[in-house]
């Protein structure tokens, strides 16, 4: 069963992809999102697209552990998610997913221009690694 992830944010949502197993994550999109736009229905459709049978939405907490209004807009939209597709729906800590993710990329070298479209998608590659690595063996 394949695990969809969601790295959300208010410009660009990055998505990731696990392997048939769900042991391995890839990047696979990023929806970039135009002011006032919902991307519910971009996000549901790459979850069929991929053949999702879950789906985990990174939950931006403060580094004090407090939930802001970033993290009140993830838990909105993993609600939303579970109800258009009916799948579950598990929220996963993303404290600093997007700065790994562009500490990595920058690591490797890749230019700023190239960073910016492929950052979501490294994030939400960590989210889901560290998803799929906390779940129980049974559940695979």
């Amino acid at each position: 069963m394949r695990v969809l992830a969601v790295d959300p944010g208010s410009r660009r949502v990055g998505l990731a992809v696990s392997d048939e197993s769900a042991s391995i994550a890839f990047p696979f999109r990023t929806v970039n999102i135009k002011l006032g736009q919902d991307p519910l229905g971009q996000i549901v459709e790459a979850a069929r697209e991929v053949g999702a049978g879950e789906l985990v939405v990174g939950l931006p907490r403060r580094l004090d552990g407090a939930k802001g209004p970033e993290a009140k807009a993830a838990q909105e939209l993993a609600r939303r998610l579970g109800l258009a597709t009916k799948l579950k729906v598990a929220l996963a800590d993303e404290r600093l997913s997007s700065a790994q993710a562009d500490r990595s990329l920058l690591d490797a070298g890749v230019k700023r221009a190239g960073r910016r479209q492929v950052t979501d998608q490294v994030a939400a590659v960590l989210i889901l690694q560290n998803y799929l690595a906390k779940r129980p063996n049974d559940n695979r």
